[in-house]
């Protein structure tokens, strides 16, 4: 016979009452969007490079609008003058005095104050060996390496890209050809090429552009030849191949946004070296030529009169590295938030 039975409340208990009870966490859903911005915010390397880059950015497109001074305006008696702020010269910081060093001895000098014309001038960086501003010069040499920076990623994304795709997809005698193809023209040094350039056309910017856009795009092409052999055999490129989609579709539509990210990714850490190797032929002369400003040839001018000078090559060196160092950070960051494979468990 069945018997029915009212349970109390007090009929049952919690186990392991007085201890900590374990919980089901609950994981809100977030968009996509949103999960990048909270993965990217907990790298601080890469926040902190991303911040620099927009101040450095800010101060390329309005630093050089921000004194008096053009870019190229020589001043005759304003020659080789320290580095000189209002609201910083009465607590003696930047006030303008230098040291010269000499054999026999060194001494301190105020060019400012000896120079009557000059009692009311301020340079923020100093001036040059030929009496130009050197923080204008500095934030219009900064426009040249974003410049760069920008071709760097154009030319990653719509040559190096591309071709890596179309290889991998292909494969066979194509993918031969063009890998073959690929190491010769990566056999040829990017500096003999660019000798050559200036040979044909003029010592400049232009020069430097056809040379990156010759051989930058290399090493994304190697990148995305790897990830499209990843993928070209998944059931959704097969399901798209069955219903008769184009090679271009399957490329572009199909396999392209699954990886698009990493590429991505990949043409910031190129940023760097393009930056870097602007900065090195205009180091050794083969840059943008005088009387324009690079990075590059501020530091070759600044290297001639480090000894008695130092102030001049601070600048230039600071911005490029601080410059390089954040787009690093800042691919860091990326890669860390956007590839799927980086995902916490």
């Amino acid at each position: 016979m069945n018997q029915h039975y009212d349970f109390l409340p007090n009929d049952f208990e919690i186990a392991d009452k007085g201890q900590d009870v374990n919980e089901q966490e609950i994981y809100v859903r977030e968009s996509a969007f949103r999960q990048f911005l909270t993965k990217f915010s907990k790298n601080k390397g890469s926040v902190i490079g991303l911040v620099f880059i927009l101040i450095i950015i800010f101060f390329a497109l309005f630093g050089p609008y921000m004194n008096s001074f053009g870019s190229n305006e020589q001043i005759i008696g304003n020659e080789s003058m320290a580095p000189r702020v209002q609201f910083l010269e009465n607590f003696g910081i930047l006030d303008g005095s230098q040291t010269l060093k000499a054999s026999t001895g060194s001494m301190e000098i105020n060019r400012y104050e000896s120079n009557p014309n000059a009692a009311d001038t301020y340079y923020w960086f100093g001036s040059d060996v030929l009496g130009r501003d050197i923080f204008t010069r500095t934030w219009e040499g900064t426009r040249i390496s974003l410049y760069i920076a920008l071709v760097a990623v154009i030319v990653d994304v719509f040559i190096g890209m591309t071709y890596g795709l179309i290889s991998g997809y292909f494969g066979g005698k194509v993918d031969m050809v063009m890998q073959r193809m690929l190491e010769i023209i990566n056999g040829v040094p990017s500096l003999v090429i660019v000798t050559l350039l200036i040979v044909v056309l003029r010592p400049g910017i232009l020069s430097i552009t056809i040379a990156i856009a010759l051989t930058g795009w290399i090493g994304m092409s190697r990148v995305a030849r790897a990830q499209i052999l990843k993928l070209k055999d998944r059931e959704f490129v097969l399901a798209a191949r069955t219903l008769g989609a184009k090679p271009s579709t399957i490329i572009f539509k199909e396999i392209l946004p699954n990886i698009f990210a990493q590429l991505i990714i990949m043409s910031m850490f190129s940023v760097p070296n393009a930056i870097f190797t602007e900065s090195f032929l205009a180091f050794i002369g083969l840059g943008v030529p005088m009387p324009d400003a690079s990075l590059g040839s501020l530091i070759s001018d600044s290297f001639k009169s480090f000894l008695n000078a130092p102030f001049m090559i601070i600048p230039p060196v600071l911005v490029l590295s601080l410059t390089m160092l954040s787009f690093n950070l800042l691919a860091d960051g990326l890669r860390d938030a956007l590839d799927p494979t980086l995902k916490e468990v």
